[in-house]
Protein backbone atom coordinates (compact mmCIF):
# COMPACT_ATOMS: atom_id res chain seq x y z
CA UNK A 1 0.00 0.00 0.00
CA UNK A 2 3.06 2.50 1.22
CA UNK A 3 4.71 1.79 -2.55
CA UNK A 4 1.25 2.77 -4.63
CA UNK A 5 0.92 5.84 -2.53
CA UNK A 6 4.66 6.66 -3.27
CA UNK A 7 4.04 5.57 -7.39
CA UNK A 8 0.88 8.11 -7.10
CA UNK A 9 2.96 10.93 -5.85
CA UNK A 10 5.85 10.36 -8.15
CA UNK A 11 3.18 10.20 -11.31
CA UNK A 12 1.53 13.33 -9.60
CA UNK A 13 4.90 15.24 -9.77
CA UNK A 14 6.02 14.23 -13.11
CA UNK A 15 2.41 15.37 -14.40
CA UNK A 16 2.74 18.88 -12.45
CA UNK A 17 6.33 19.13 -13.92
CA UNK A 18 5.31 18.45 -17.48
CA UNK A 19 2.39 20.95 -17.35
CA UNK A 20 4.53 23.68 -16.09
CA UNK A 21 7.28 23.37 -18.47
CA UNK A 22 5.57 24.91 -21.56
CA UNK A 23 4.27 27.64 -19.39
CA UNK A 24 7.74 29.71 -19.74
CA UNK A 25 8.09 28.75 -23.47
CA UNK A 26 5.20 29.86 -25.71
CA UNK A 27 5.02 28.71 -29.31
CA UNK A 28 2.40 30.06 -30.12
CA UNK A 29 1.38 32.73 -32.92
CA UNK A 30 -0.16 35.29 -31.06
CA UNK A 31 2.75 34.86 -27.75
CA UNK A 32 5.18 35.17 -30.67
CA UNK A 33 3.68 38.27 -32.67
CA UNK A 34 3.45 40.28 -29.07
CA UNK A 35 7.06 39.75 -28.80
CA UNK A 36 7.57 41.51 -31.98
CA UNK A 37 6.98 44.80 -30.37
CA UNK A 38 4.58 47.84 -31.93
CA UNK A 39 6.62 47.13 -35.56
CA UNK A 40 4.16 44.12 -35.61
CA UNK A 41 1.24 46.63 -35.74
CA UNK A 42 1.66 48.19 -39.33
CA UNK A 43 2.94 44.94 -40.47
CA UNK A 44 0.08 42.97 -39.28
CA UNK A 45 -2.57 46.06 -40.97
CA UNK A 46 -0.34 45.44 -44.33
CA UNK A 47 -1.84 42.12 -44.69
CA UNK A 48 -5.24 43.09 -43.62
CA UNK A 49 -5.04 45.38 -46.67
CA UNK A 50 -3.57 43.49 -48.94
CA UNK A 51 -6.03 40.02 -48.14
CA UNK A 52 -9.31 43.14 -48.72
CA UNK A 53 -7.54 44.48 -52.24
CA UNK A 54 -6.25 40.84 -53.46
CA UNK A 55 -9.99 38.84 -53.11
CA UNK A 56 -11.77 42.32 -53.93
CA UNK A 57 -9.77 42.80 -57.51
CA UNK A 58 -9.80 38.81 -57.69
CA UNK A 59 -13.64 38.95 -58.12
CA UNK A 60 -13.87 41.89 -60.20
CA UNK A 61 -11.29 40.86 -62.58
CA UNK A 62 -12.61 37.69 -63.03
CA UNK A 63 -16.28 39.42 -63.53
CA UNK A 64 -14.87 41.81 -66.05
CA UNK A 65 -13.03 38.52 -68.32
CA UNK A 66 -17.23 37.07 -68.23
CA UNK A 67 -17.81 38.51 -72.22
CA UNK A 68 -20.53 37.16 -74.61
CA UNK A 69 -18.37 35.63 -77.60
CA UNK A 70 -21.79 35.55 -79.63
CA UNK A 71 -22.42 39.21 -78.42
CA UNK A 72 -20.67 40.84 -81.60
CA UNK A 73 -22.53 38.48 -84.26
CA UNK A 74 -25.24 40.15 -82.46
CA UNK A 75 -24.35 43.44 -82.86
CA UNK A 76 -23.62 42.78 -86.26
CA UNK A 77 -26.82 41.75 -87.38
CA UNK A 78 -28.48 44.89 -85.69
CA UNK A 79 -26.15 47.22 -87.46
CA UNK A 80 -26.72 46.04 -90.83
CA UNK A 81 -30.45 46.24 -90.33
CA UNK A 82 -29.56 49.92 -89.10
CA UNK A 83 -31.22 48.90 -85.85
CA UNK A 84 -28.50 50.92 -83.91
CA UNK A 85 -30.16 51.40 -80.77
CA UNK A 86 -30.80 48.37 -79.81
CA UNK A 87 -27.66 47.22 -80.41
CA UNK A 88 -26.75 49.97 -77.69
CA UNK A 89 -29.28 48.44 -75.66
CA UNK A 90 -27.83 45.05 -76.01
CA UNK A 91 -24.26 45.97 -74.95
CA UNK A 92 -26.04 47.99 -71.90
CA UNK A 93 -27.38 44.53 -70.58
CA UNK A 94 -23.79 42.89 -70.63
CA UNK A 95 -21.72 44.26 -67.33
CA UNK A 96 -18.55 44.54 -68.45
CA UNK A 97 -15.56 46.77 -70.09
CA UNK A 98 -15.98 44.79 -73.52
CA UNK A 99 -19.40 45.54 -73.90
CA UNK A 100 -18.95 49.14 -72.68
CA UNK A 101 -16.40 49.91 -75.21
CA UNK A 102 -18.76 48.69 -77.78
CA UNK A 103 -21.47 50.60 -76.55
CA UNK A 104 -19.25 53.90 -77.05
CA UNK A 105 -18.13 52.64 -80.20
CA UNK A 106 -21.70 52.03 -81.74
CA UNK A 107 -23.00 55.47 -80.49
CA UNK A 108 -20.34 56.77 -82.67
CA UNK A 109 -21.10 55.24 -85.88
CA UNK A 110 -21.44 57.87 -89.01
CA UNK A 111 -18.59 59.86 -88.04
CA UNK A 112 -15.13 58.97 -89.42
CA UNK A 113 -13.14 55.79 -88.38
CA UNK A 114 -10.33 57.61 -86.22
CA UNK A 115 -13.24 59.19 -84.03
CA UNK A 116 -14.65 55.87 -83.28
CA UNK A 117 -11.41 54.40 -82.67
CA UNK A 118 -10.38 57.36 -80.33
CA UNK A 119 -13.45 57.01 -78.22
CA UNK A 120 -13.65 53.52 -77.87
CA UNK A 121 -9.86 53.86 -77.08
CA UNK A 122 -10.55 56.23 -73.91
CA UNK A 123 -13.30 54.27 -72.83
CA UNK A 124 -10.71 50.97 -72.77
CA UNK A 125 -8.30 53.44 -70.71
CA UNK A 126 -10.52 54.26 -68.12
CA UNK A 127 -12.08 50.85 -67.76
CA UNK A 128 -8.31 48.95 -67.67
CA UNK A 129 -7.86 52.20 -64.66
CA UNK A 130 -10.71 50.23 -63.05
CA UNK A 131 -9.37 46.99 -62.67
CA UNK A 132 -5.55 47.71 -61.87
CA UNK A 133 -7.76 49.95 -59.10
CA UNK A 134 -5.39 48.97 -55.35
CA UNK A 135 -2.95 47.03 -57.18
CA UNK A 136 -0.03 49.77 -56.97
CA UNK A 137 -0.70 49.72 -53.00
CA UNK A 138 -0.88 45.88 -53.59
CA UNK A 139 2.86 46.19 -55.00
CA UNK A 140 3.48 48.55 -52.37
CA UNK A 141 2.67 46.18 -49.32
CA UNK A 142 5.03 43.76 -50.92
CA UNK A 143 8.05 45.96 -51.14
CA UNK A 144 7.06 47.83 -47.88
CA UNK A 145 6.27 44.85 -45.63
CA UNK A 146 9.93 43.54 -45.68
CA UNK A 147 11.72 47.10 -45.06
CA UNK A 148 9.21 47.31 -41.79
CA UNK A 149 10.35 43.86 -40.95
CA UNK A 150 14.15 44.89 -41.62
CA UNK A 151 13.55 48.20 -39.49
CA UNK A 152 12.00 45.79 -36.55
CA UNK A 153 15.18 43.51 -36.71
CA UNK A 154 17.67 46.77 -36.45
CA UNK A 155 15.30 47.77 -33.56
CA UNK A 156 15.35 44.69 -31.78
CA UNK A 157 19.52 44.45 -32.52
CA UNK A 158 19.85 47.66 -30.66
CA UNK A 159 17.56 47.16 -27.68
CA UNK A 160 19.72 43.89 -27.20
CA UNK A 161 23.36 45.48 -27.58
CA UNK A 162 21.80 48.28 -25.06
CA UNK A 163 20.47 45.60 -22.70
CA UNK A 164 24.37 44.25 -22.91
CA UNK A 165 25.46 47.43 -22.03
CA UNK A 166 24.04 47.87 -19.29
CA UNK A 167 24.24 44.61 -17.81
CA UNK A 168 28.11 44.73 -17.26
CA UNK A 169 29.49 41.93 -16.42
CA UNK A 170 25.55 40.60 -15.15
CA UNK A 171 24.82 39.32 -18.73
CA UNK A 172 22.00 36.95 -18.75
CA UNK A 173 20.11 35.08 -21.74
CA UNK A 174 17.00 35.89 -20.49
CA UNK A 175 17.74 39.71 -20.48
CA UNK A 176 18.84 39.84 -24.23
CA UNK A 177 15.28 38.00 -24.91
CA UNK A 178 12.89 40.67 -25.27
CA UNK A 179 15.14 42.24 -28.28
CA UNK A 180 16.48 38.77 -30.26
CA UNK A 181 12.53 37.75 -30.28
CA UNK A 182 12.29 41.24 -31.54
CA UNK A 183 14.54 40.92 -34.35
CA UNK A 184 13.71 37.07 -35.55
CA UNK A 185 9.85 37.78 -35.24
CA UNK A 186 9.37 41.04 -36.93
CA UNK A 187 11.74 39.95 -39.72
CA UNK A 188 10.08 36.48 -40.25
CA UNK A 189 6.24 38.31 -40.39
CA UNK A 190 7.45 41.15 -42.80
CA UNK A 191 8.99 38.51 -45.42
CA UNK A 192 5.97 36.52 -44.96
CA UNK A 193 3.34 39.08 -45.70
CA UNK A 194 5.97 40.70 -48.07
CA UNK A 195 5.68 37.17 -50.26
CA UNK A 196 2.73 36.45 -50.11
CA UNK A 197 2.01 40.42 -51.21
CA UNK A 198 3.94 39.76 -54.04
CA UNK A 199 2.39 37.04 -55.44
CA UNK A 200 -0.63 37.64 -55.15
CA UNK A 201 -0.02 40.69 -57.26
CA UNK A 202 1.61 38.93 -59.74
CA UNK A 203 -1.69 36.14 -60.12
CA UNK A 204 -3.44 39.95 -60.71
CA UNK A 205 -1.47 41.39 -62.97
CA UNK A 206 -1.76 38.36 -64.76
CA UNK A 207 -5.22 38.49 -64.93
CA UNK A 208 -5.85 42.20 -65.63
CA UNK A 209 -3.60 41.40 -68.84
CA UNK A 210 -5.80 38.53 -70.09
CA UNK A 211 -8.95 40.82 -69.96
CA UNK A 212 -7.39 43.50 -71.43
CA UNK A 213 -6.03 41.19 -74.62
CA UNK A 214 -10.01 40.09 -74.85
CA UNK A 215 -10.95 44.02 -74.83
CA UNK A 216 -8.28 44.54 -77.67
CA UNK A 217 -9.69 41.29 -79.38
CA UNK A 218 -13.29 42.41 -79.44
CA UNK A 219 -11.75 45.86 -80.35
CA UNK A 220 -10.51 44.62 -83.62
CA UNK A 221 -13.41 42.52 -84.45
CA UNK A 222 -15.78 45.62 -84.01
CA UNK A 223 -13.77 47.84 -86.66
CA UNK A 224 -12.90 44.92 -88.85
CA UNK A 225 -17.03 45.01 -88.69
CA UNK A 226 -17.57 48.53 -89.68
CA UNK A 227 -14.60 48.41 -92.27
CA UNK A 228 -16.75 45.70 -94.14
CA UNK A 229 -18.24 46.88 -97.50
CA UNK A 230 -22.09 47.48 -97.18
Amino acid sequence: MFKLLMIQADLATGLDTLAAEPAGISTKFIDMAFKGGWIMIPIILLSIIAVYIFFDRYFAIKKAGKFDTGLLEKIKVYITNGKIDDAVMLCRSSTNPASRMLEKGISRIGRPLTDVSAAIENVGNLEISKLEKGLPVLASVAGGAPMLGFLGTVMGMIQAFYDMANAGNNIDVTLLSTGIYQAMVTTVAGLIVGIIAYFAYNILVANVEKVVFKMEATTTEFMDLLNEPV
